[in-house]
């Protein structure tokens, strides 16, 4: 991310502080819904990864610290038995798999989620069986790309109440980010720590605004909302498959 341009860097703040409207807003899909924006402007998912994880950790801190009655611990523990051994799966296929082809994935499971938006079909979980595979899948994308969040998601309104759901979440990703972050300074991956301090606050301003459509999604279905979230990702998909891979 060296020698960025003046409208690199309006774009790079932009597409932070929708992540960070999405990630308080939702309790998910911050990387999900940045990331196919940043690869139109890199070439590799890994360099923008360690900031995208080190925002989730520091905002999911603030988001819960005073709220950690609200986390279902009980199910958080049930679920990390068969999440982390498929994230640390993922963080390892991360590390290992070409650019090319982590973008290609970042890019398939990004239009699935789009078009699940659009046409407002939701990830839904209906027996154990069904729980397993999804947090498997979940939990894997989650190692490889940050984009397992929707999948998890399922699972969890399946088992965590309404009002409990999005500080679970938040303390979940917190936990999951941490192998990863893990993974990336064990190997020497570049943390870019110069470009997490301005990128910081433009995350901040969005999660603050993310913070007040929280509390009206508490009360309505959203379906607008991810609709509208939904179209918005499909175009950002087509134009990414277009510029890297047509």
């Amino acid at each position: 991310m060296a020698d960025l341009t003046s409208w690199e860097y309006i774009a790079f703040g932009l597409i932070f502080l929708w992540s960070g409207f999405v990630r308080s807003g939702l309790g998910f899909g911050g990387a999900a819904l940045a990331l196919p924006l940043l690869l139109l402007l890199v070439d590799n998912p890994l360099t923008v990864m360690p900031i995208l994880a080190v925002q989730l950790l520091v905002f999911g801190a603030v988001s819960v610290i005073t709220r950690l009655d609200y986390v279902d611990w009980h199910y958080l523990v049930r679920s990390l038995c068969w999440l982390l051994p498929f994230t640390i799966a993922g963080v390892i296929g991360l590390l290992n798999l070409p650019g090319t082809l982590l973008s290609a994935i970042v890019y398939a499971v990004s239009a699935v989620y789009a078009v699940s938006y659009i046409l407002a079909v939701e990830f839904k979980s209906h027996n154990p069986i069904t729980d397993r595979v999804l947090l498997a899948l979940g939990g894997y994308a989650s190692g490889t790309s940050l984009i397992g969040a929707p999948l998890i998601a399922a699972v969890y309104l399946r088992h965590v109440s309404r009002q409990n759901l999005r500080e679970t979440l938040i303390v979940l990703w917190g936990i999951l980010v941490l192998f990863k972050m893990s993974a990336f300074v064990y190997t020497g991956i570049d943390l870019q720590l110069l470009h997490q301090v301005w990128l910081l606050p433009c995350a901040a301003i969005g999660h603050v605004m993310g913070l007040k459509v929280h509390q009206k999604l508490l009360t309505s279905t959203g379906y607008l909302f991810r609709r509208l979230l939904g179209s918005g990702l499909l175009v950002v998909t087509l134009v990414g498959v277009w510029l890297n891979f047509l």
